[in-house]
């Protein structure tokens, strides 16, 4: 049974930083591409950072180039954003997913969104101003 835990969200001040993990059990995270995934009100999902299997090779969305570094830990089974000068519109849930089948890059599952069948539950982040 896989089981998703995100943690490390919460309200920051507009220029802040947070840092979310997210540990998944009970799939092989090791051979799986993994991304993290914004739903802000209003507005459709977006595919914020997604990472190879391996951490090597990673995808970010425009707006948080510069910004967000996504990283892993396989031994932990552990993926996780660390966000920096953060902004009021990007409050929202933010998720970690991934395809147990893989076979795409990191930048397809980010970008299309499609064949990802695992979802936390997400994490809060709310950004004042």
């Amino acid at each position: 049974q896989v089981q998703v835990v995100e943690s490390g969200g919460g309200l920051v001040q507009a220029g802040g930083s947070l840092t979310l993990s997210c540990t998944i059990s009970g799939l092989t995270f090791d051979r799986l591409p993994m991304g993290w995934f914004r739903q802000a009100p209003g507005k459709e999902r977006e595919g914020v950072s997604c990472a190879s299997p391996s951490g090597d090779h990673t995808y970010y969305a425009d707006s948080v180039k510069g910004r967000f570094t996504v990283s892993r830990d396989n031994a932990k089974n552990t993926l996780y954003l660390q966000m920096n000068s953060l902004q009021p519109e990007e409050t929202g849930i933010y998720c970690c997913a991934t395809d147990q089948r893989a076979g795409y890059s990191d930048e397809y599952y980010c970008r299309t969104h499609k064949r990802i069948d695992v979802w936390g539950q997400g994490t809060q982040v709310t950004v004042s101003s």
